[in-house]
């Protein structure tokens, strides 16, 4: 039977419950982080929690528990589920709260804390088109964190796979290169690995930060023009990295640099 940590506890998942007032389900008034374990052990914690309540620091969140509490309820999940390789999801939501309305005089009682974890997959090279139906907000400040909106990526990977495709490149509203729905994006043109700066809309990705001087990518601004010479492109993010095979029907070498930071 799978568990959760939630609140404080580890339960059983089917005896979790979140309050139907929650602004995280009501309005996605939260943010998030996904980590990899190996075993018991959660890579990149510290990385982690500091995005997370930098994150939270920008929606004016509260943590209702230090590091090492959380530290020590990840540990204690991912020991009782036993896998591993793991993928590790922690949920921060504002919490219940009595009155309706997009901002009210009520504050929440408690904000919700959600810890779950399943096993890690691989993902096979992906096939990519790019979104048209919506870009990548550069303006906005949801898009430096990992915030619980994830309306304009579903919207994208929607049409990813009405036209064929696993995954949607984003552009942000200026017509640069974003990002993948769920993770970076680093292309190689000219031998050259380079991936989209930041001021381009895109989040700083824990894993884009260790793979950048690894293989000594450049961070610039990325244009759909340049995409055309590029012969070999992946995503990453912090449960791995994952090669594109094609982009916009045209194959890409689909294969990836020496990238052991997920060890």
């Amino acid at each position: 039977m799978p568990f959760v940590w939630c609140n404080g506890r580890l339960i059983a998942q089917s005896e979790a419950r979140i309050a139907v007032s929650d602004r995280g389900f009501t309005l996605a008034d939260g943010v998030f982080e996904t980590l990899r374990a190996a075993g018991n052990r959660p890579l990149w914690f510290a990385d982690h929690l500091a995005r997370l309540r930098a994150g939270a620091e920008c929606l004016g969140l509260s943590v209702p528990y230090d590091d090492s509490a959380i530290e020590a309820a990840v540990t204690s999940l991912l020991t009782n589920h036993g896998h591993a390789a793991s993928a590790v999801r922690i949920t921060l939501t504002r919490g219940p709260t009595s009155q309706r309305g997009l901002w009210s005089s009520d504050n929440p009682g408690y904000p919700t804390l959600l810890i779950t974890a399943a096993a890690a997959g691989q993902l096979p090279p992906q096939h990519l088109v790019i979104c048209r139906a919506t870009r990548r907000n550069e303006y906005s400040p949801l898009s430096g964190i990992k915030s619980l909106n994830y309306g304009d990526n579903i919207l994208a990977r929607r049409e990813a796979v009405a036209k064929g495709a696993t995954d949607a490149l984003m552009l942000n509203t200026k017509g640069e290169v974003a990002c993948a729905t769920v993770g970076n994006i680093f292309v190689r043109i000219g031998g050259r690995w380079l991936t989209p700066q930041l001021a381009s809309g895109i989040l700083p990705g824990l894993a884009r930060a260790k793979i950048i001087p690894r293989i000594a990518a450049s961070e610039i601004k990325l244009t759909e023009p340049d995409l055309v010479r590029a012969d070999a492109a992946f995503i990453s993010n912090s449960l791995g990295c994952t090669a594109i095979a094609s982009l916009e029907g045209r194959p890409l070498q689909g294969s990836l640099p020496d990238l052991p930071i997920y060890e």
